[in-house]
C-alpha cells in the first residue's frame, strides 16, 4: 500500500472516530429523554424542547463553523467543534434542572452542527474523485458505531447507574481532541485555495451559478433532518408508546440500529458504481416506506422489521447526503455552502421533535405521524430527482 493511501486511511479513522463520538451523544440523548421523563416527570412538549434545542444549537454551529472553515481552516474547527460538545455533554451531566439542561444542550449541538459538515469537506478534499464518495459515506458509517455505542451504554447504564454516568461517558472525546490537534492534516485544497470575506462567500453561495445547487441542498436537508430527528430522537419513546418497558425499548432500538452498518456499507459499494442521484432517491424512498409501515406496525415482529428497514435505509441516504453536499461547490466556497445547507436542515430537526411532542399531547396516532415523515421524505426526494445533478467520478472545483 502506498502512502498516500495509508494518510487517507488514517485521515478517514481520525475524522471517523470523532464522528463517532458526536453519535454517540446524539443517541444517547434519545434514551436520555425517555429516562428523563420518567425522573423528571416531563410532559411530551418538555421531551420535544430537548431535542429541539439540541438542534438549534446545531444550526447556529452548522453556520457559524461552516462560515469558519473557509477562513481558518477544516483541521482547527474539527478540533474546538469536538471539545465544544464534549465538554458540554459532560457538564450537562450535573444539572438538576430542565433550564439548566437546555443550555447545556444548545452548546453541544452547536459542536455537532459545525463538526459534522466540515468533517466531511475536509474529508472530500483529500481524497481522489474516484474513492470521494465511498470514502464519505464510509465516513459516515462511524455514525452507526457512535449510535451502537450509544445504545449498549444506555441499555447497561442507564437503567442501572443512571443517565449522569451515560453523559460523564460522553464527554471523554474532549481529552481525543489534544491527540487531533497534533495528528490530523489540514485540507491540501484549501491551503492553496483564495481566502475570500465571509459576506462575500455567502454571497458566491446564492449567485446564479449555484442558486439551484442550494436551492436542492437546503430542501433536501430540511427534509431528511425533519424526518430523522422526528424519528429517531423518539424511537425509544414511541416504542414506550406502543406499550414495551423502558428497559425493553432499550434492548429493541438496540437490533433496529445494527441495520445501520449494512445500509451505510451498501450505499458505500454503490455510490461510486450508480451514482449519488440513484443511491440517494433509492434508499429514501426505502426510508419513506419503512417509516409508513413501521408507524402502522401492531405487533412486535413487524415493528422491528421495518424499524430494522428504517435504520437501513435512512442511515445510507445520510451517508450519501454527506457525500454529496461537498461536491455542489468549489473549494473557496465548500464548507460555507455545506454549513449552510446544513444549517438550514437543523431547522427541520428542531421542529421535528416538537411537532411530534405537540402531536403526541393531542393523542395523535402513531400512523398519523409517522404518514406525516413519510410524506416530508417524498418532497425530498423530488428535490433530487428535479434539480440534482450527478457528480460522480468528477473532480472538484
Amino acid at each position: 500500500m502506498n502512502q498516500q493511501a495509508i494518510s487517507r486511511r488514517k485521515l478517514l479513522g481520525i475524522a471517523g472516530f470523532g464522528w463517532m463520538f458526536d453519535a454517540m451523544d446524539v443517541g444517547m440523548l434519545s434514551f436520555i429523554i425517555a429516562a428523563l421523563q420518567k425522573e423528571w416527570n416531563l410532559t411530551a412538549e418538555q421531551m420535544g424542547w430537548i431535542g429541539s434545542v439540541n438542534s438549534i444549537g446545531m444550526a447556529v454551529g452548522a453556520l457559524l463553523f461552516g462560515l469558519l472553515a473557509d477562513r481558518i481552516g477544516r483541521k482547527h474547527v474539527f478540533i474546538i467543534t469536538l471539545l465544544l460538545f464534549s465538554l458540554g455533554s459532560g457538564l450537562s451531566a450535573f444539572t438538576a434542572t430542565l433550564a439548566a439542561f437546555l443550555v447545556l444542550r444548545f452548546f453541544v449541538g452547536m459542536g455537532l452542527g459545525g463538526e459534522l459538515p466540515v468533517a466531511s469537506t475536509l474529508v472530500a478534499e483529500s481524497v481522489p474523485a474516484s474513492e470521494r464518495g465511498k470514502t464519505v459515506v464510509l465516513l459516515e458509517s462511524f455514525w452507526a458505531f457512535g449510535w451502537l455505542l450509544a445504545a449498549v451504554i444506555s441499555y447497561f447504564v442507564i437503567p442501572a447507574y443512571g443517565w449522569e454516568l451515560a453523559l460523564i461517558l460522553g464527554a471523554v472525546p474532549a481529552l481525543y481532541a489534544v491527540y487531533l490537534r497534533w495528528n490530523l492534516p489540514d485540507s491540501p485544497r484549501f491551503s492553496g485555495a483564495k481566502k475570500s470575506s465571509v459576506w462575500a462567500n455567502v454571497v458566491n453561495v446564492w449567485s446564479s451559478a449555484y442558486r439551484r445547487e442550494t436551492i436542492m441542498l437546503w430542501v433536501l436537508w430540511f427534509c431528511v433532518v425533519f424526518s430523522y430527528y422526528g424519528m429517531f430522537l423518539w424511537l425509544p419513546s414511541v416504542m414506550v408508546m406502543k406499550g414495551f418497558s423502558l428497559i425493553k425499548s432499550f434492548q429493541y432500538v438496540l437490533m433496529m440500529t445494527l441495520a445501520q452498518l449494512p445500509g451505510y456499507f451498501s450505499a458505500a459499494w454503490l455510490i461510486e458504481r450508480a451514482g449519488r442521484k440513484f443511491v440517494l432517491i433509492t434508499y429514501l424512498i426505502g426510508t419513506a416506506v419503512s417509516a409508513y409501515f413501521f408507524g402502522n406496525a401492531e405487533s412486535l415482529t413487524w415493528l422491528m422489521v421495518f424499524g430494522i428497514l428504517l435504520s437501513f435505509f435512512n442511515l445510507g441516504a445520510w451517508g450519501a447526503l454527506y457525500a454529496y453536499t461537498p461536491e455542489q461547490y468549489p473549494t473557496s466556497i465548500r464548507s460555507t455552502g455545506a454549513g449552510m445547507a446544513a444549517a438550514f436542515g437543523r431547522i427541520g430537526g428542531i421542529l421535528g421533535p416538537l411537532f411530534v411532542g405537540y402531536l403526541a399531547a393531542q393523542k395523535t396516532e402513531v400512523t398519523t405521524i409517522f404518514a406525516i415523515f413519510c410524506m416530508a421524505i417524498f418532497v425530498g426526494v423530488l428535490a433530487v430527482g428535479l434539480l440534482g445533478k450527478e457528480t460522480k467520478q468528477q473532480e472538484l472545483a
